[in-house]
């Protein structure tokens, strides 16, 4: 039975983000690769503040001044972040040590999310759910696991005695018969934050990689007597990695699916949704109309009513109830109520389209526009 108030313990969180990511072959940091609009860090953020964490502490290296920086200008409402660096590239255990010297002393009965910053995937329901699960086990530490019919590349999970988590084995260390499981590891747990730090300062460097492993933790800890449950992911695409452009493309494709059909229960017509592009940022009313080619991007809002595209971008614009807005490229710009814009238009940042004008082809507003053809 679980203890009375393993249900009640706060939770924290520390994200992995101090990777190079070098197969993605860019100047960029990794975890800043953006997908629908928002880096990759930081849907896992908004993922993490979904499942109830009180505070986040992101760990950084490659590129960290400017990880700081674009986590701190995106982060979720209500979440607070906290930075620390990795200052070696010594492993994901040694990466955990650090990012919990971020965290508060005030608080050492809690629980602590752990996962990388590059699962953009993940959904908050699925940390909440793995959250409820190690609390409903009392587990010491409980690992998001999955099934895959190719495990290449990935730990493997070994069970024991009476199907428990024994432990971990990299691919690089596993033997012929652990690389048959096809159990994997999502790289993705919750730790009882007492039994983490004292597992973590026992992990040793004796593998393939020299480097200290987060899974080798999961073994110190079993090996100590302690509860190790895993849950596994009803949708194994969540918990996926990224690590070059073609998984990049990918996940930006299953997230865009997910975009599209919230939208779309929601009361917004989407003529072909796999030609139309729209940010995590963006908002649309009941009643709005998107045409193939159609790409909505930032702050961009739209009102009930109107029709946008075909073949339409627009960044960080404001259109207004029923307008119809074709074939036009738009930056900053506002389109009132009623208003037609295009085809062939173009609204430079500032533009603004009064309510019941035409535009013409071609078309560059300015503000207090009444007409123009």
């Amino acid at each position: 039975m679980p203890d009375a108030d393993s249900r009640h313990r706060s939770l924290n969180a520390v994200v992995l983000a101090a990777g190079e990511g070098t197969r993605m072959r860019s100047e960029r940091p990794k975890p800043l690769h953006r997908l629908c609009g928002r880096p990759m860090v930081v849907h896992v953020l908004h993922a993490v503040a979904a499942a109830g964490a009180r505070r986040a502490v992101v760990v950084v290296g490659f590129g960290a001044a400017r990880v700081t920086k674009t986590v701190g200008e995106q982060q979720p409402t209500g979440l607070p972040i906290d930075f620390v660096e990795q200052a070696r590239q010594r492993g994901t255990g040694d990466a955990v040590l650090v990012g919990l010297t971020g965290l508060p002393d005030d608080d050492d009965d809690e629980d602590v999310l752990v996962l990388p910053g590059d699962t953009p995937l993940l959904r908050g329901s699925t940390l909440a759910g793995l959250v409820g699960a190690h609390r409903d086990a009392d587990a010491a530490a409980t690992v998001l696991t999955a099934r895959v019919p190719d495990p290449t590349g990935y730990g493997r999970v070994v069970r024991g005695k009476g199907d428990r988590v024994a432990r971990i084995v990299e691919q690089s260390d596993a033997t012929a018969e652990e690389l048959a499981i096809d159990e994997i590891n999502t790289s993705i747990y919750v730790f009882r934050r007492s039994v983490l730090a004292p597992a973590l300062r026992r992990l040793t460097p004796d593998n393939a990689q020299g480097e200290y492993y987060l899974t080798d933790a999961v073994a110190v800890l079993h090996d100590a007597g302690y509860d190790i449950a895993a849950v596994a992911a009803a949708d194994r695409m969540e918990a996926t990695g990224v690590n070059d452009r073609v998984q990049l493309a990918t996940a930006e494709a299953e997230l865009r699916r997910r975009i599209n059909d919230d939208w779309l229960r929601r009361g917004v017509t989407m003529v072909d949704p796999a030609r139309t592009y729209l940010d995590t940022t963006v908002t649309l009313a009941p009643d709005v109309t998107l045409y193939p080619g159609t790409m909505l991007q930032g702050s961009t809002t739209v009102a009930a009513g109107a029709e946008i595209g075909p073949d339409s971008q627009l960044a960080d614009c404001a259109v207004g109830a029923r307008a119809v807005v074709t074939a036009t490229v738009a930056h900053g710009a506002s389109v009132g109520a009623d208003a037609q814009v295009g085809p062939w238009g173009y609204l430079p940042p500032g533009s603004t389209v009064a309510p019941g004008a035409v535009t013409g082809p071609c078309f560059t507003g300015r503000a207090d526009t009444a007409r123009d053809t």
